[in-house]
């Protein structure tokens, strides 16, 4: 062969050798996906699938980068590939993203064991930084696809029917009553959103109440709401961390920040409860994301949505939240069902405002949203995550009611003030 017959046979070959090494890669990756009924399909329009069964839906990938990031670190590299468009999903989303979250529902990977023990404490530095992240992306964004109280929270669909704003205020009133609020008596939220609980606990059960919040864009609005309806000089929002709440009160509760405490502060919450819920009648709510099995939170998402978030599995809360705080629990439930439904909602909501989303803030940003927003109903509907809802009272201290019928009756203080 001559000289540049070897030259021009050397392209040749590299480009065989890398067909070969892309399929190898998609071959691994198929495997792995296997019993979603998912099929991989690679920019040329090949796919290795060989399924028994019709796929629901095909994985495709745009680029080899984006195939080899797949293969090394899928819980990071599959939402970095979707959100820049190097991967997409042909088939409903939901349904594919769905079909995959259900294979992982086993022990944890090393990868996300490795991963849990480089976390790092939220300092209260970083717990501000955190909470800027995802809630002071503006008032805007959320109002776009929330219900017009802003609550970003699991919604109680007390009827399947039910309108998504009506399930949140049935949430609230869930709440109230498993505290079993009295007026007159003093309320500490830690974590507050837009300050829709707050308002809600001050005007229909007549209590005061003390919300803290680190996101300045939710308290803004949720003072200037509280001047608006008459209710500001009974609910006080108060721009701090929970880990300074002082004085005292009757009730404690906290709807949806658990999961940016982080572990290594699970002590510095327990001493607040211990210093702040009242000895004698005093109780709590904590209602918060959860899993079953100790693991960390999605690389991803943590990275692009929730940075330092964690979710607990019921045994952690109890056994470095609720028993060093001198508390005990006396009801727990899980809404895992609603705020599969809950997401649903804003998934349609969201799907409704897409393209104003991408106008304002890049394709790029709109598709992370998608993506998280689908693959947290598929955490919720599979039983990924779970939605706790536990109540405490000090260990000296009776239950707020006799049997738990008495949760779902709206106690006669309720009636007398709304």
């Amino acid at each position: 062969m001559q000289r540049s017959q070897l030259v021009d046979a050397y392209p040749a070959t590299s480009q065989v050798r890398a067909r070969a090494f892309d399929h190898w890669i998609a071959a691994r990756l198929q495997k792995m996906i296997e019993p979603a009924a998912v099929r991989v399909e690679l920019w040329d329009g090949s796919s290795p699938y060989s399924g028994t069964r019709a796929p629901i839906g095909s994985v495709l990938v745009h680029d080899r980068g984006a195939l080899i990031g797949l293969l090394l670190d899928p819980d990071l590299r599959f939402g970095e590939a979707y959100m820049s468009g190097r991967l997409e999903i042909r088939g409903d989303l939901a349904t594919v993203v769905e079909a995959l979250t259900r294979i992982t529902l086993g022990a944890p990977s090393w990868r996300e064991r490795l991963r849990g023990t480089l976390d790092r404490p939220n300092s209260l530095r970083s717990a501000r930084r955190n909470v800027h992240h995802h809630y002071d992306l503006g008032n805007a964004f959320y109002q776009q696809w929330l219900d017009a109280d802003l609550v970003y929270t699991c919604a109680y669909f007390e009827r399947l029917d039910m309108t998504l704003e009506a399930a949140q205020q049935a949430k609230f009133d869930l709440v109230c009553r498993k505290l079993r609020l009295q007026p007159g008596e003093s309320v500490v939220e830690a974590g507050c959103g837009w300050g829709t609980l707050a308002l809600h606990m001050v005007r229909h059960y007549g209590v005061r109440v003390k919300a803290f919040n680190i996101s300045r864009e939710q308290l803004s609005y949720a003072r200037e709401r509280a001047r608006r309806e008459g209710l500001a000089d009974r609910v006080e929002f108060i721009d701090d961390d929970y880990r300074n709440v002082t004085g005292d009160c009757d009730a404690f509760v906290s709807v949806g920040m658990l999961e940016h405490v982080g572990k290594a502060h699970y002590s510095s919450l327990a001493e607040v409860l211990r210093r702040v819920v009242r000895r004698s009648a005093g109780r709590g709510l904590l209602h918060f994301i959860g899993r079953d099995s100790a693991r960390p939170l999605n690389a991803w998402t943590k990275r692009r949505i929730f940075p330092g978030g964690y979710a607990p599995t019921l045994a952690e809360v109890a056994s470095d939240v609720i028993t060093p705080a001198g508390m005990s629990i006396v009801d727990v439930e899980n809404l895992r069902p609603h705020y599969a439904r809950t997401i649903a909602h804003w998934r349609e909501r969201f799907k409704n405002v897409e393209e104003k989303v991408s106008e304002q803030y890049g394709e790029d940003f709109r598709r992370a949203w998608e993506l998280y927003l689908a693959g947290s109903q598929a955490s919720f509907s599979t039983g990924w995550m779970q939605l706790f809802q536990i109540v405490f009272v000090p260990l000296e201290t009776a239950p707020p009611y006799w049997t738990r019928a008495e949760m779902y009756e709206r106690p006669p203080c309720a009636v007398a003030t709304r």
